[in-house]
């Protein structure tokens, strides 16, 4: 690993970032977040002394604001980290001061402090960053059509009709719903066009209760298959991992899931598992089985999401479609034979 000199804060905003070294001698500097000011950050750590082989930059997630200068800075070799805010503000919990300087100081604090376990930025495959985008968009759609069909509802039942109010909504819910199906239409052109992703794909939906829009989810958080993932892992981020809660005799609570980390996805887990639950018969005798003994619907609900992620992970690591009814054979059993 290379030798880490300088530690780099910067707090981006919409218009503007301001940025700080951990311990430096110049004062925190704001500049625009632009091209520009992109220039001037260099020219400004370069008068610093701060070696892009020799040094972290970390700034926490803003969505879109700091998605150009982490392509930037990633591309004049600078080792980039977006870490969550929750996280930095959880290490100066008695901190009460907050403006943009004191913010950046933080945030390269933050990074001197906690430098051996950062994960370094990398730039995501268009493809990634693609159907993330259409994702995205599709989830606001959809909450959209699902407000004017609520609303509709509330127009058809008073009174005093007003025709006019309903046929817009139902306009409208057409047209939302054709741009849907356009978005549908995209990601299946994108998944079948790509050399690698298209059978990656294939065989993550070859899994009962895989959807098309479950594995796309799969593959933004995997970044596009590139990162290995486990199951328990993957579980804890989703936010369906149950957590003990015990302490000696008087803390006796039950597992609880956090329901942390990406709702989208968690929903699709929750309704394939209900499609699993309904529609394969393993998993339905699972679910009475369980049922039977006491145990609650949406517990047993939570266990088939998370051993449908296992299944997933399993396929992924192995590189070979899921198979019906298969059943692991010990090697030390075939070793004797």
């Amino acid at each position: 690993m290379r030798a880490t000199k300088h530690f780099v804060g910067i707090d981006v905003a919409s218009d503007s970032f301001t940025v700080a070294i951990h311990q430096g001698r110049s004062k925190p500097a704001t500049l625009s977040n632009s091209g520009d000011g992109f220039e001037e950050l260099l020219l400004w750590l370069k008068t610093n002394g701060v070696n892009p082989s020799k040094a972290i930059v970390c700034m926490e997630a803003t969505g879109v604001y700091t998605e150009h200068l982490c392509y930037f800075l990633h591309s004049k070799g600078f080792r980039v980290v977006v870490e969550a805010p929750q996280k930095v503000r959880r290490a100066f919990v008695n901190d009460l001061y907050k403006n943009d300087s004191i913010d950046s100081l933080r945030i390269a604090e933050y990074a001197y402090r906690f430098h051996d376990r950062l994960s370094f930025w990398r730039p995501s495959q268009d493809i990634v960053e693609q159907v993330k985008t259409l994702l995205a968009t599709r989830e606001q759609l959809t909450g959209h059509l699902v407000a004017n069909r609520n609303a509709l509802k509330a127009v058809e039942r008073k009174y005093i009709k007003t025709p006019l109010a309903e046929k817009v909504y139902l306009s409208s819910m057409e047209h939302i719903k054709e741009q849907i199906r356009l978005i549908d239409k995209e990601l299946r052109k994108l998944i079948s066009n790509h050399p690698t992703i298209g059978r990656t794909m294939a065989l993550v939906m070859s899994i009962p209760g895989v959807s098309m829009l479950l594995a796309c989810n799969i593959l933004v958080v995997s970044q596009g298959f590139t990162r290995s993932l486990k199951a328990r892992q993957l579980a804890s981020h989703i936010g369906i991992c149950p957590f003990e809660r015990q302490s000696g005799t008087s803390v006796r609570r039950r597992p609880r899931s956090r329901r942390y980390g990406p709702e989208r996805l968690r929903k699709l887990l929750y309704l394939a598992a209900l499609s699993l639950r309904t529609h394969n018969e393993s998993f339905k005798r699972y679910f009475l089985r369980k049922v039977e003994q006491g145990k609650s619907k949406r517990l047993v609900l939570n266990n088939i999401a998370n051993k449908l992620l296992r299944i997933i992970t399993a396929v992924l690591q192995s590189g070979t479609p899921f198979i019906k009814d298969f059943k692991s054979v010990n090697p030390i059993l075939v070793s004797n034979t």
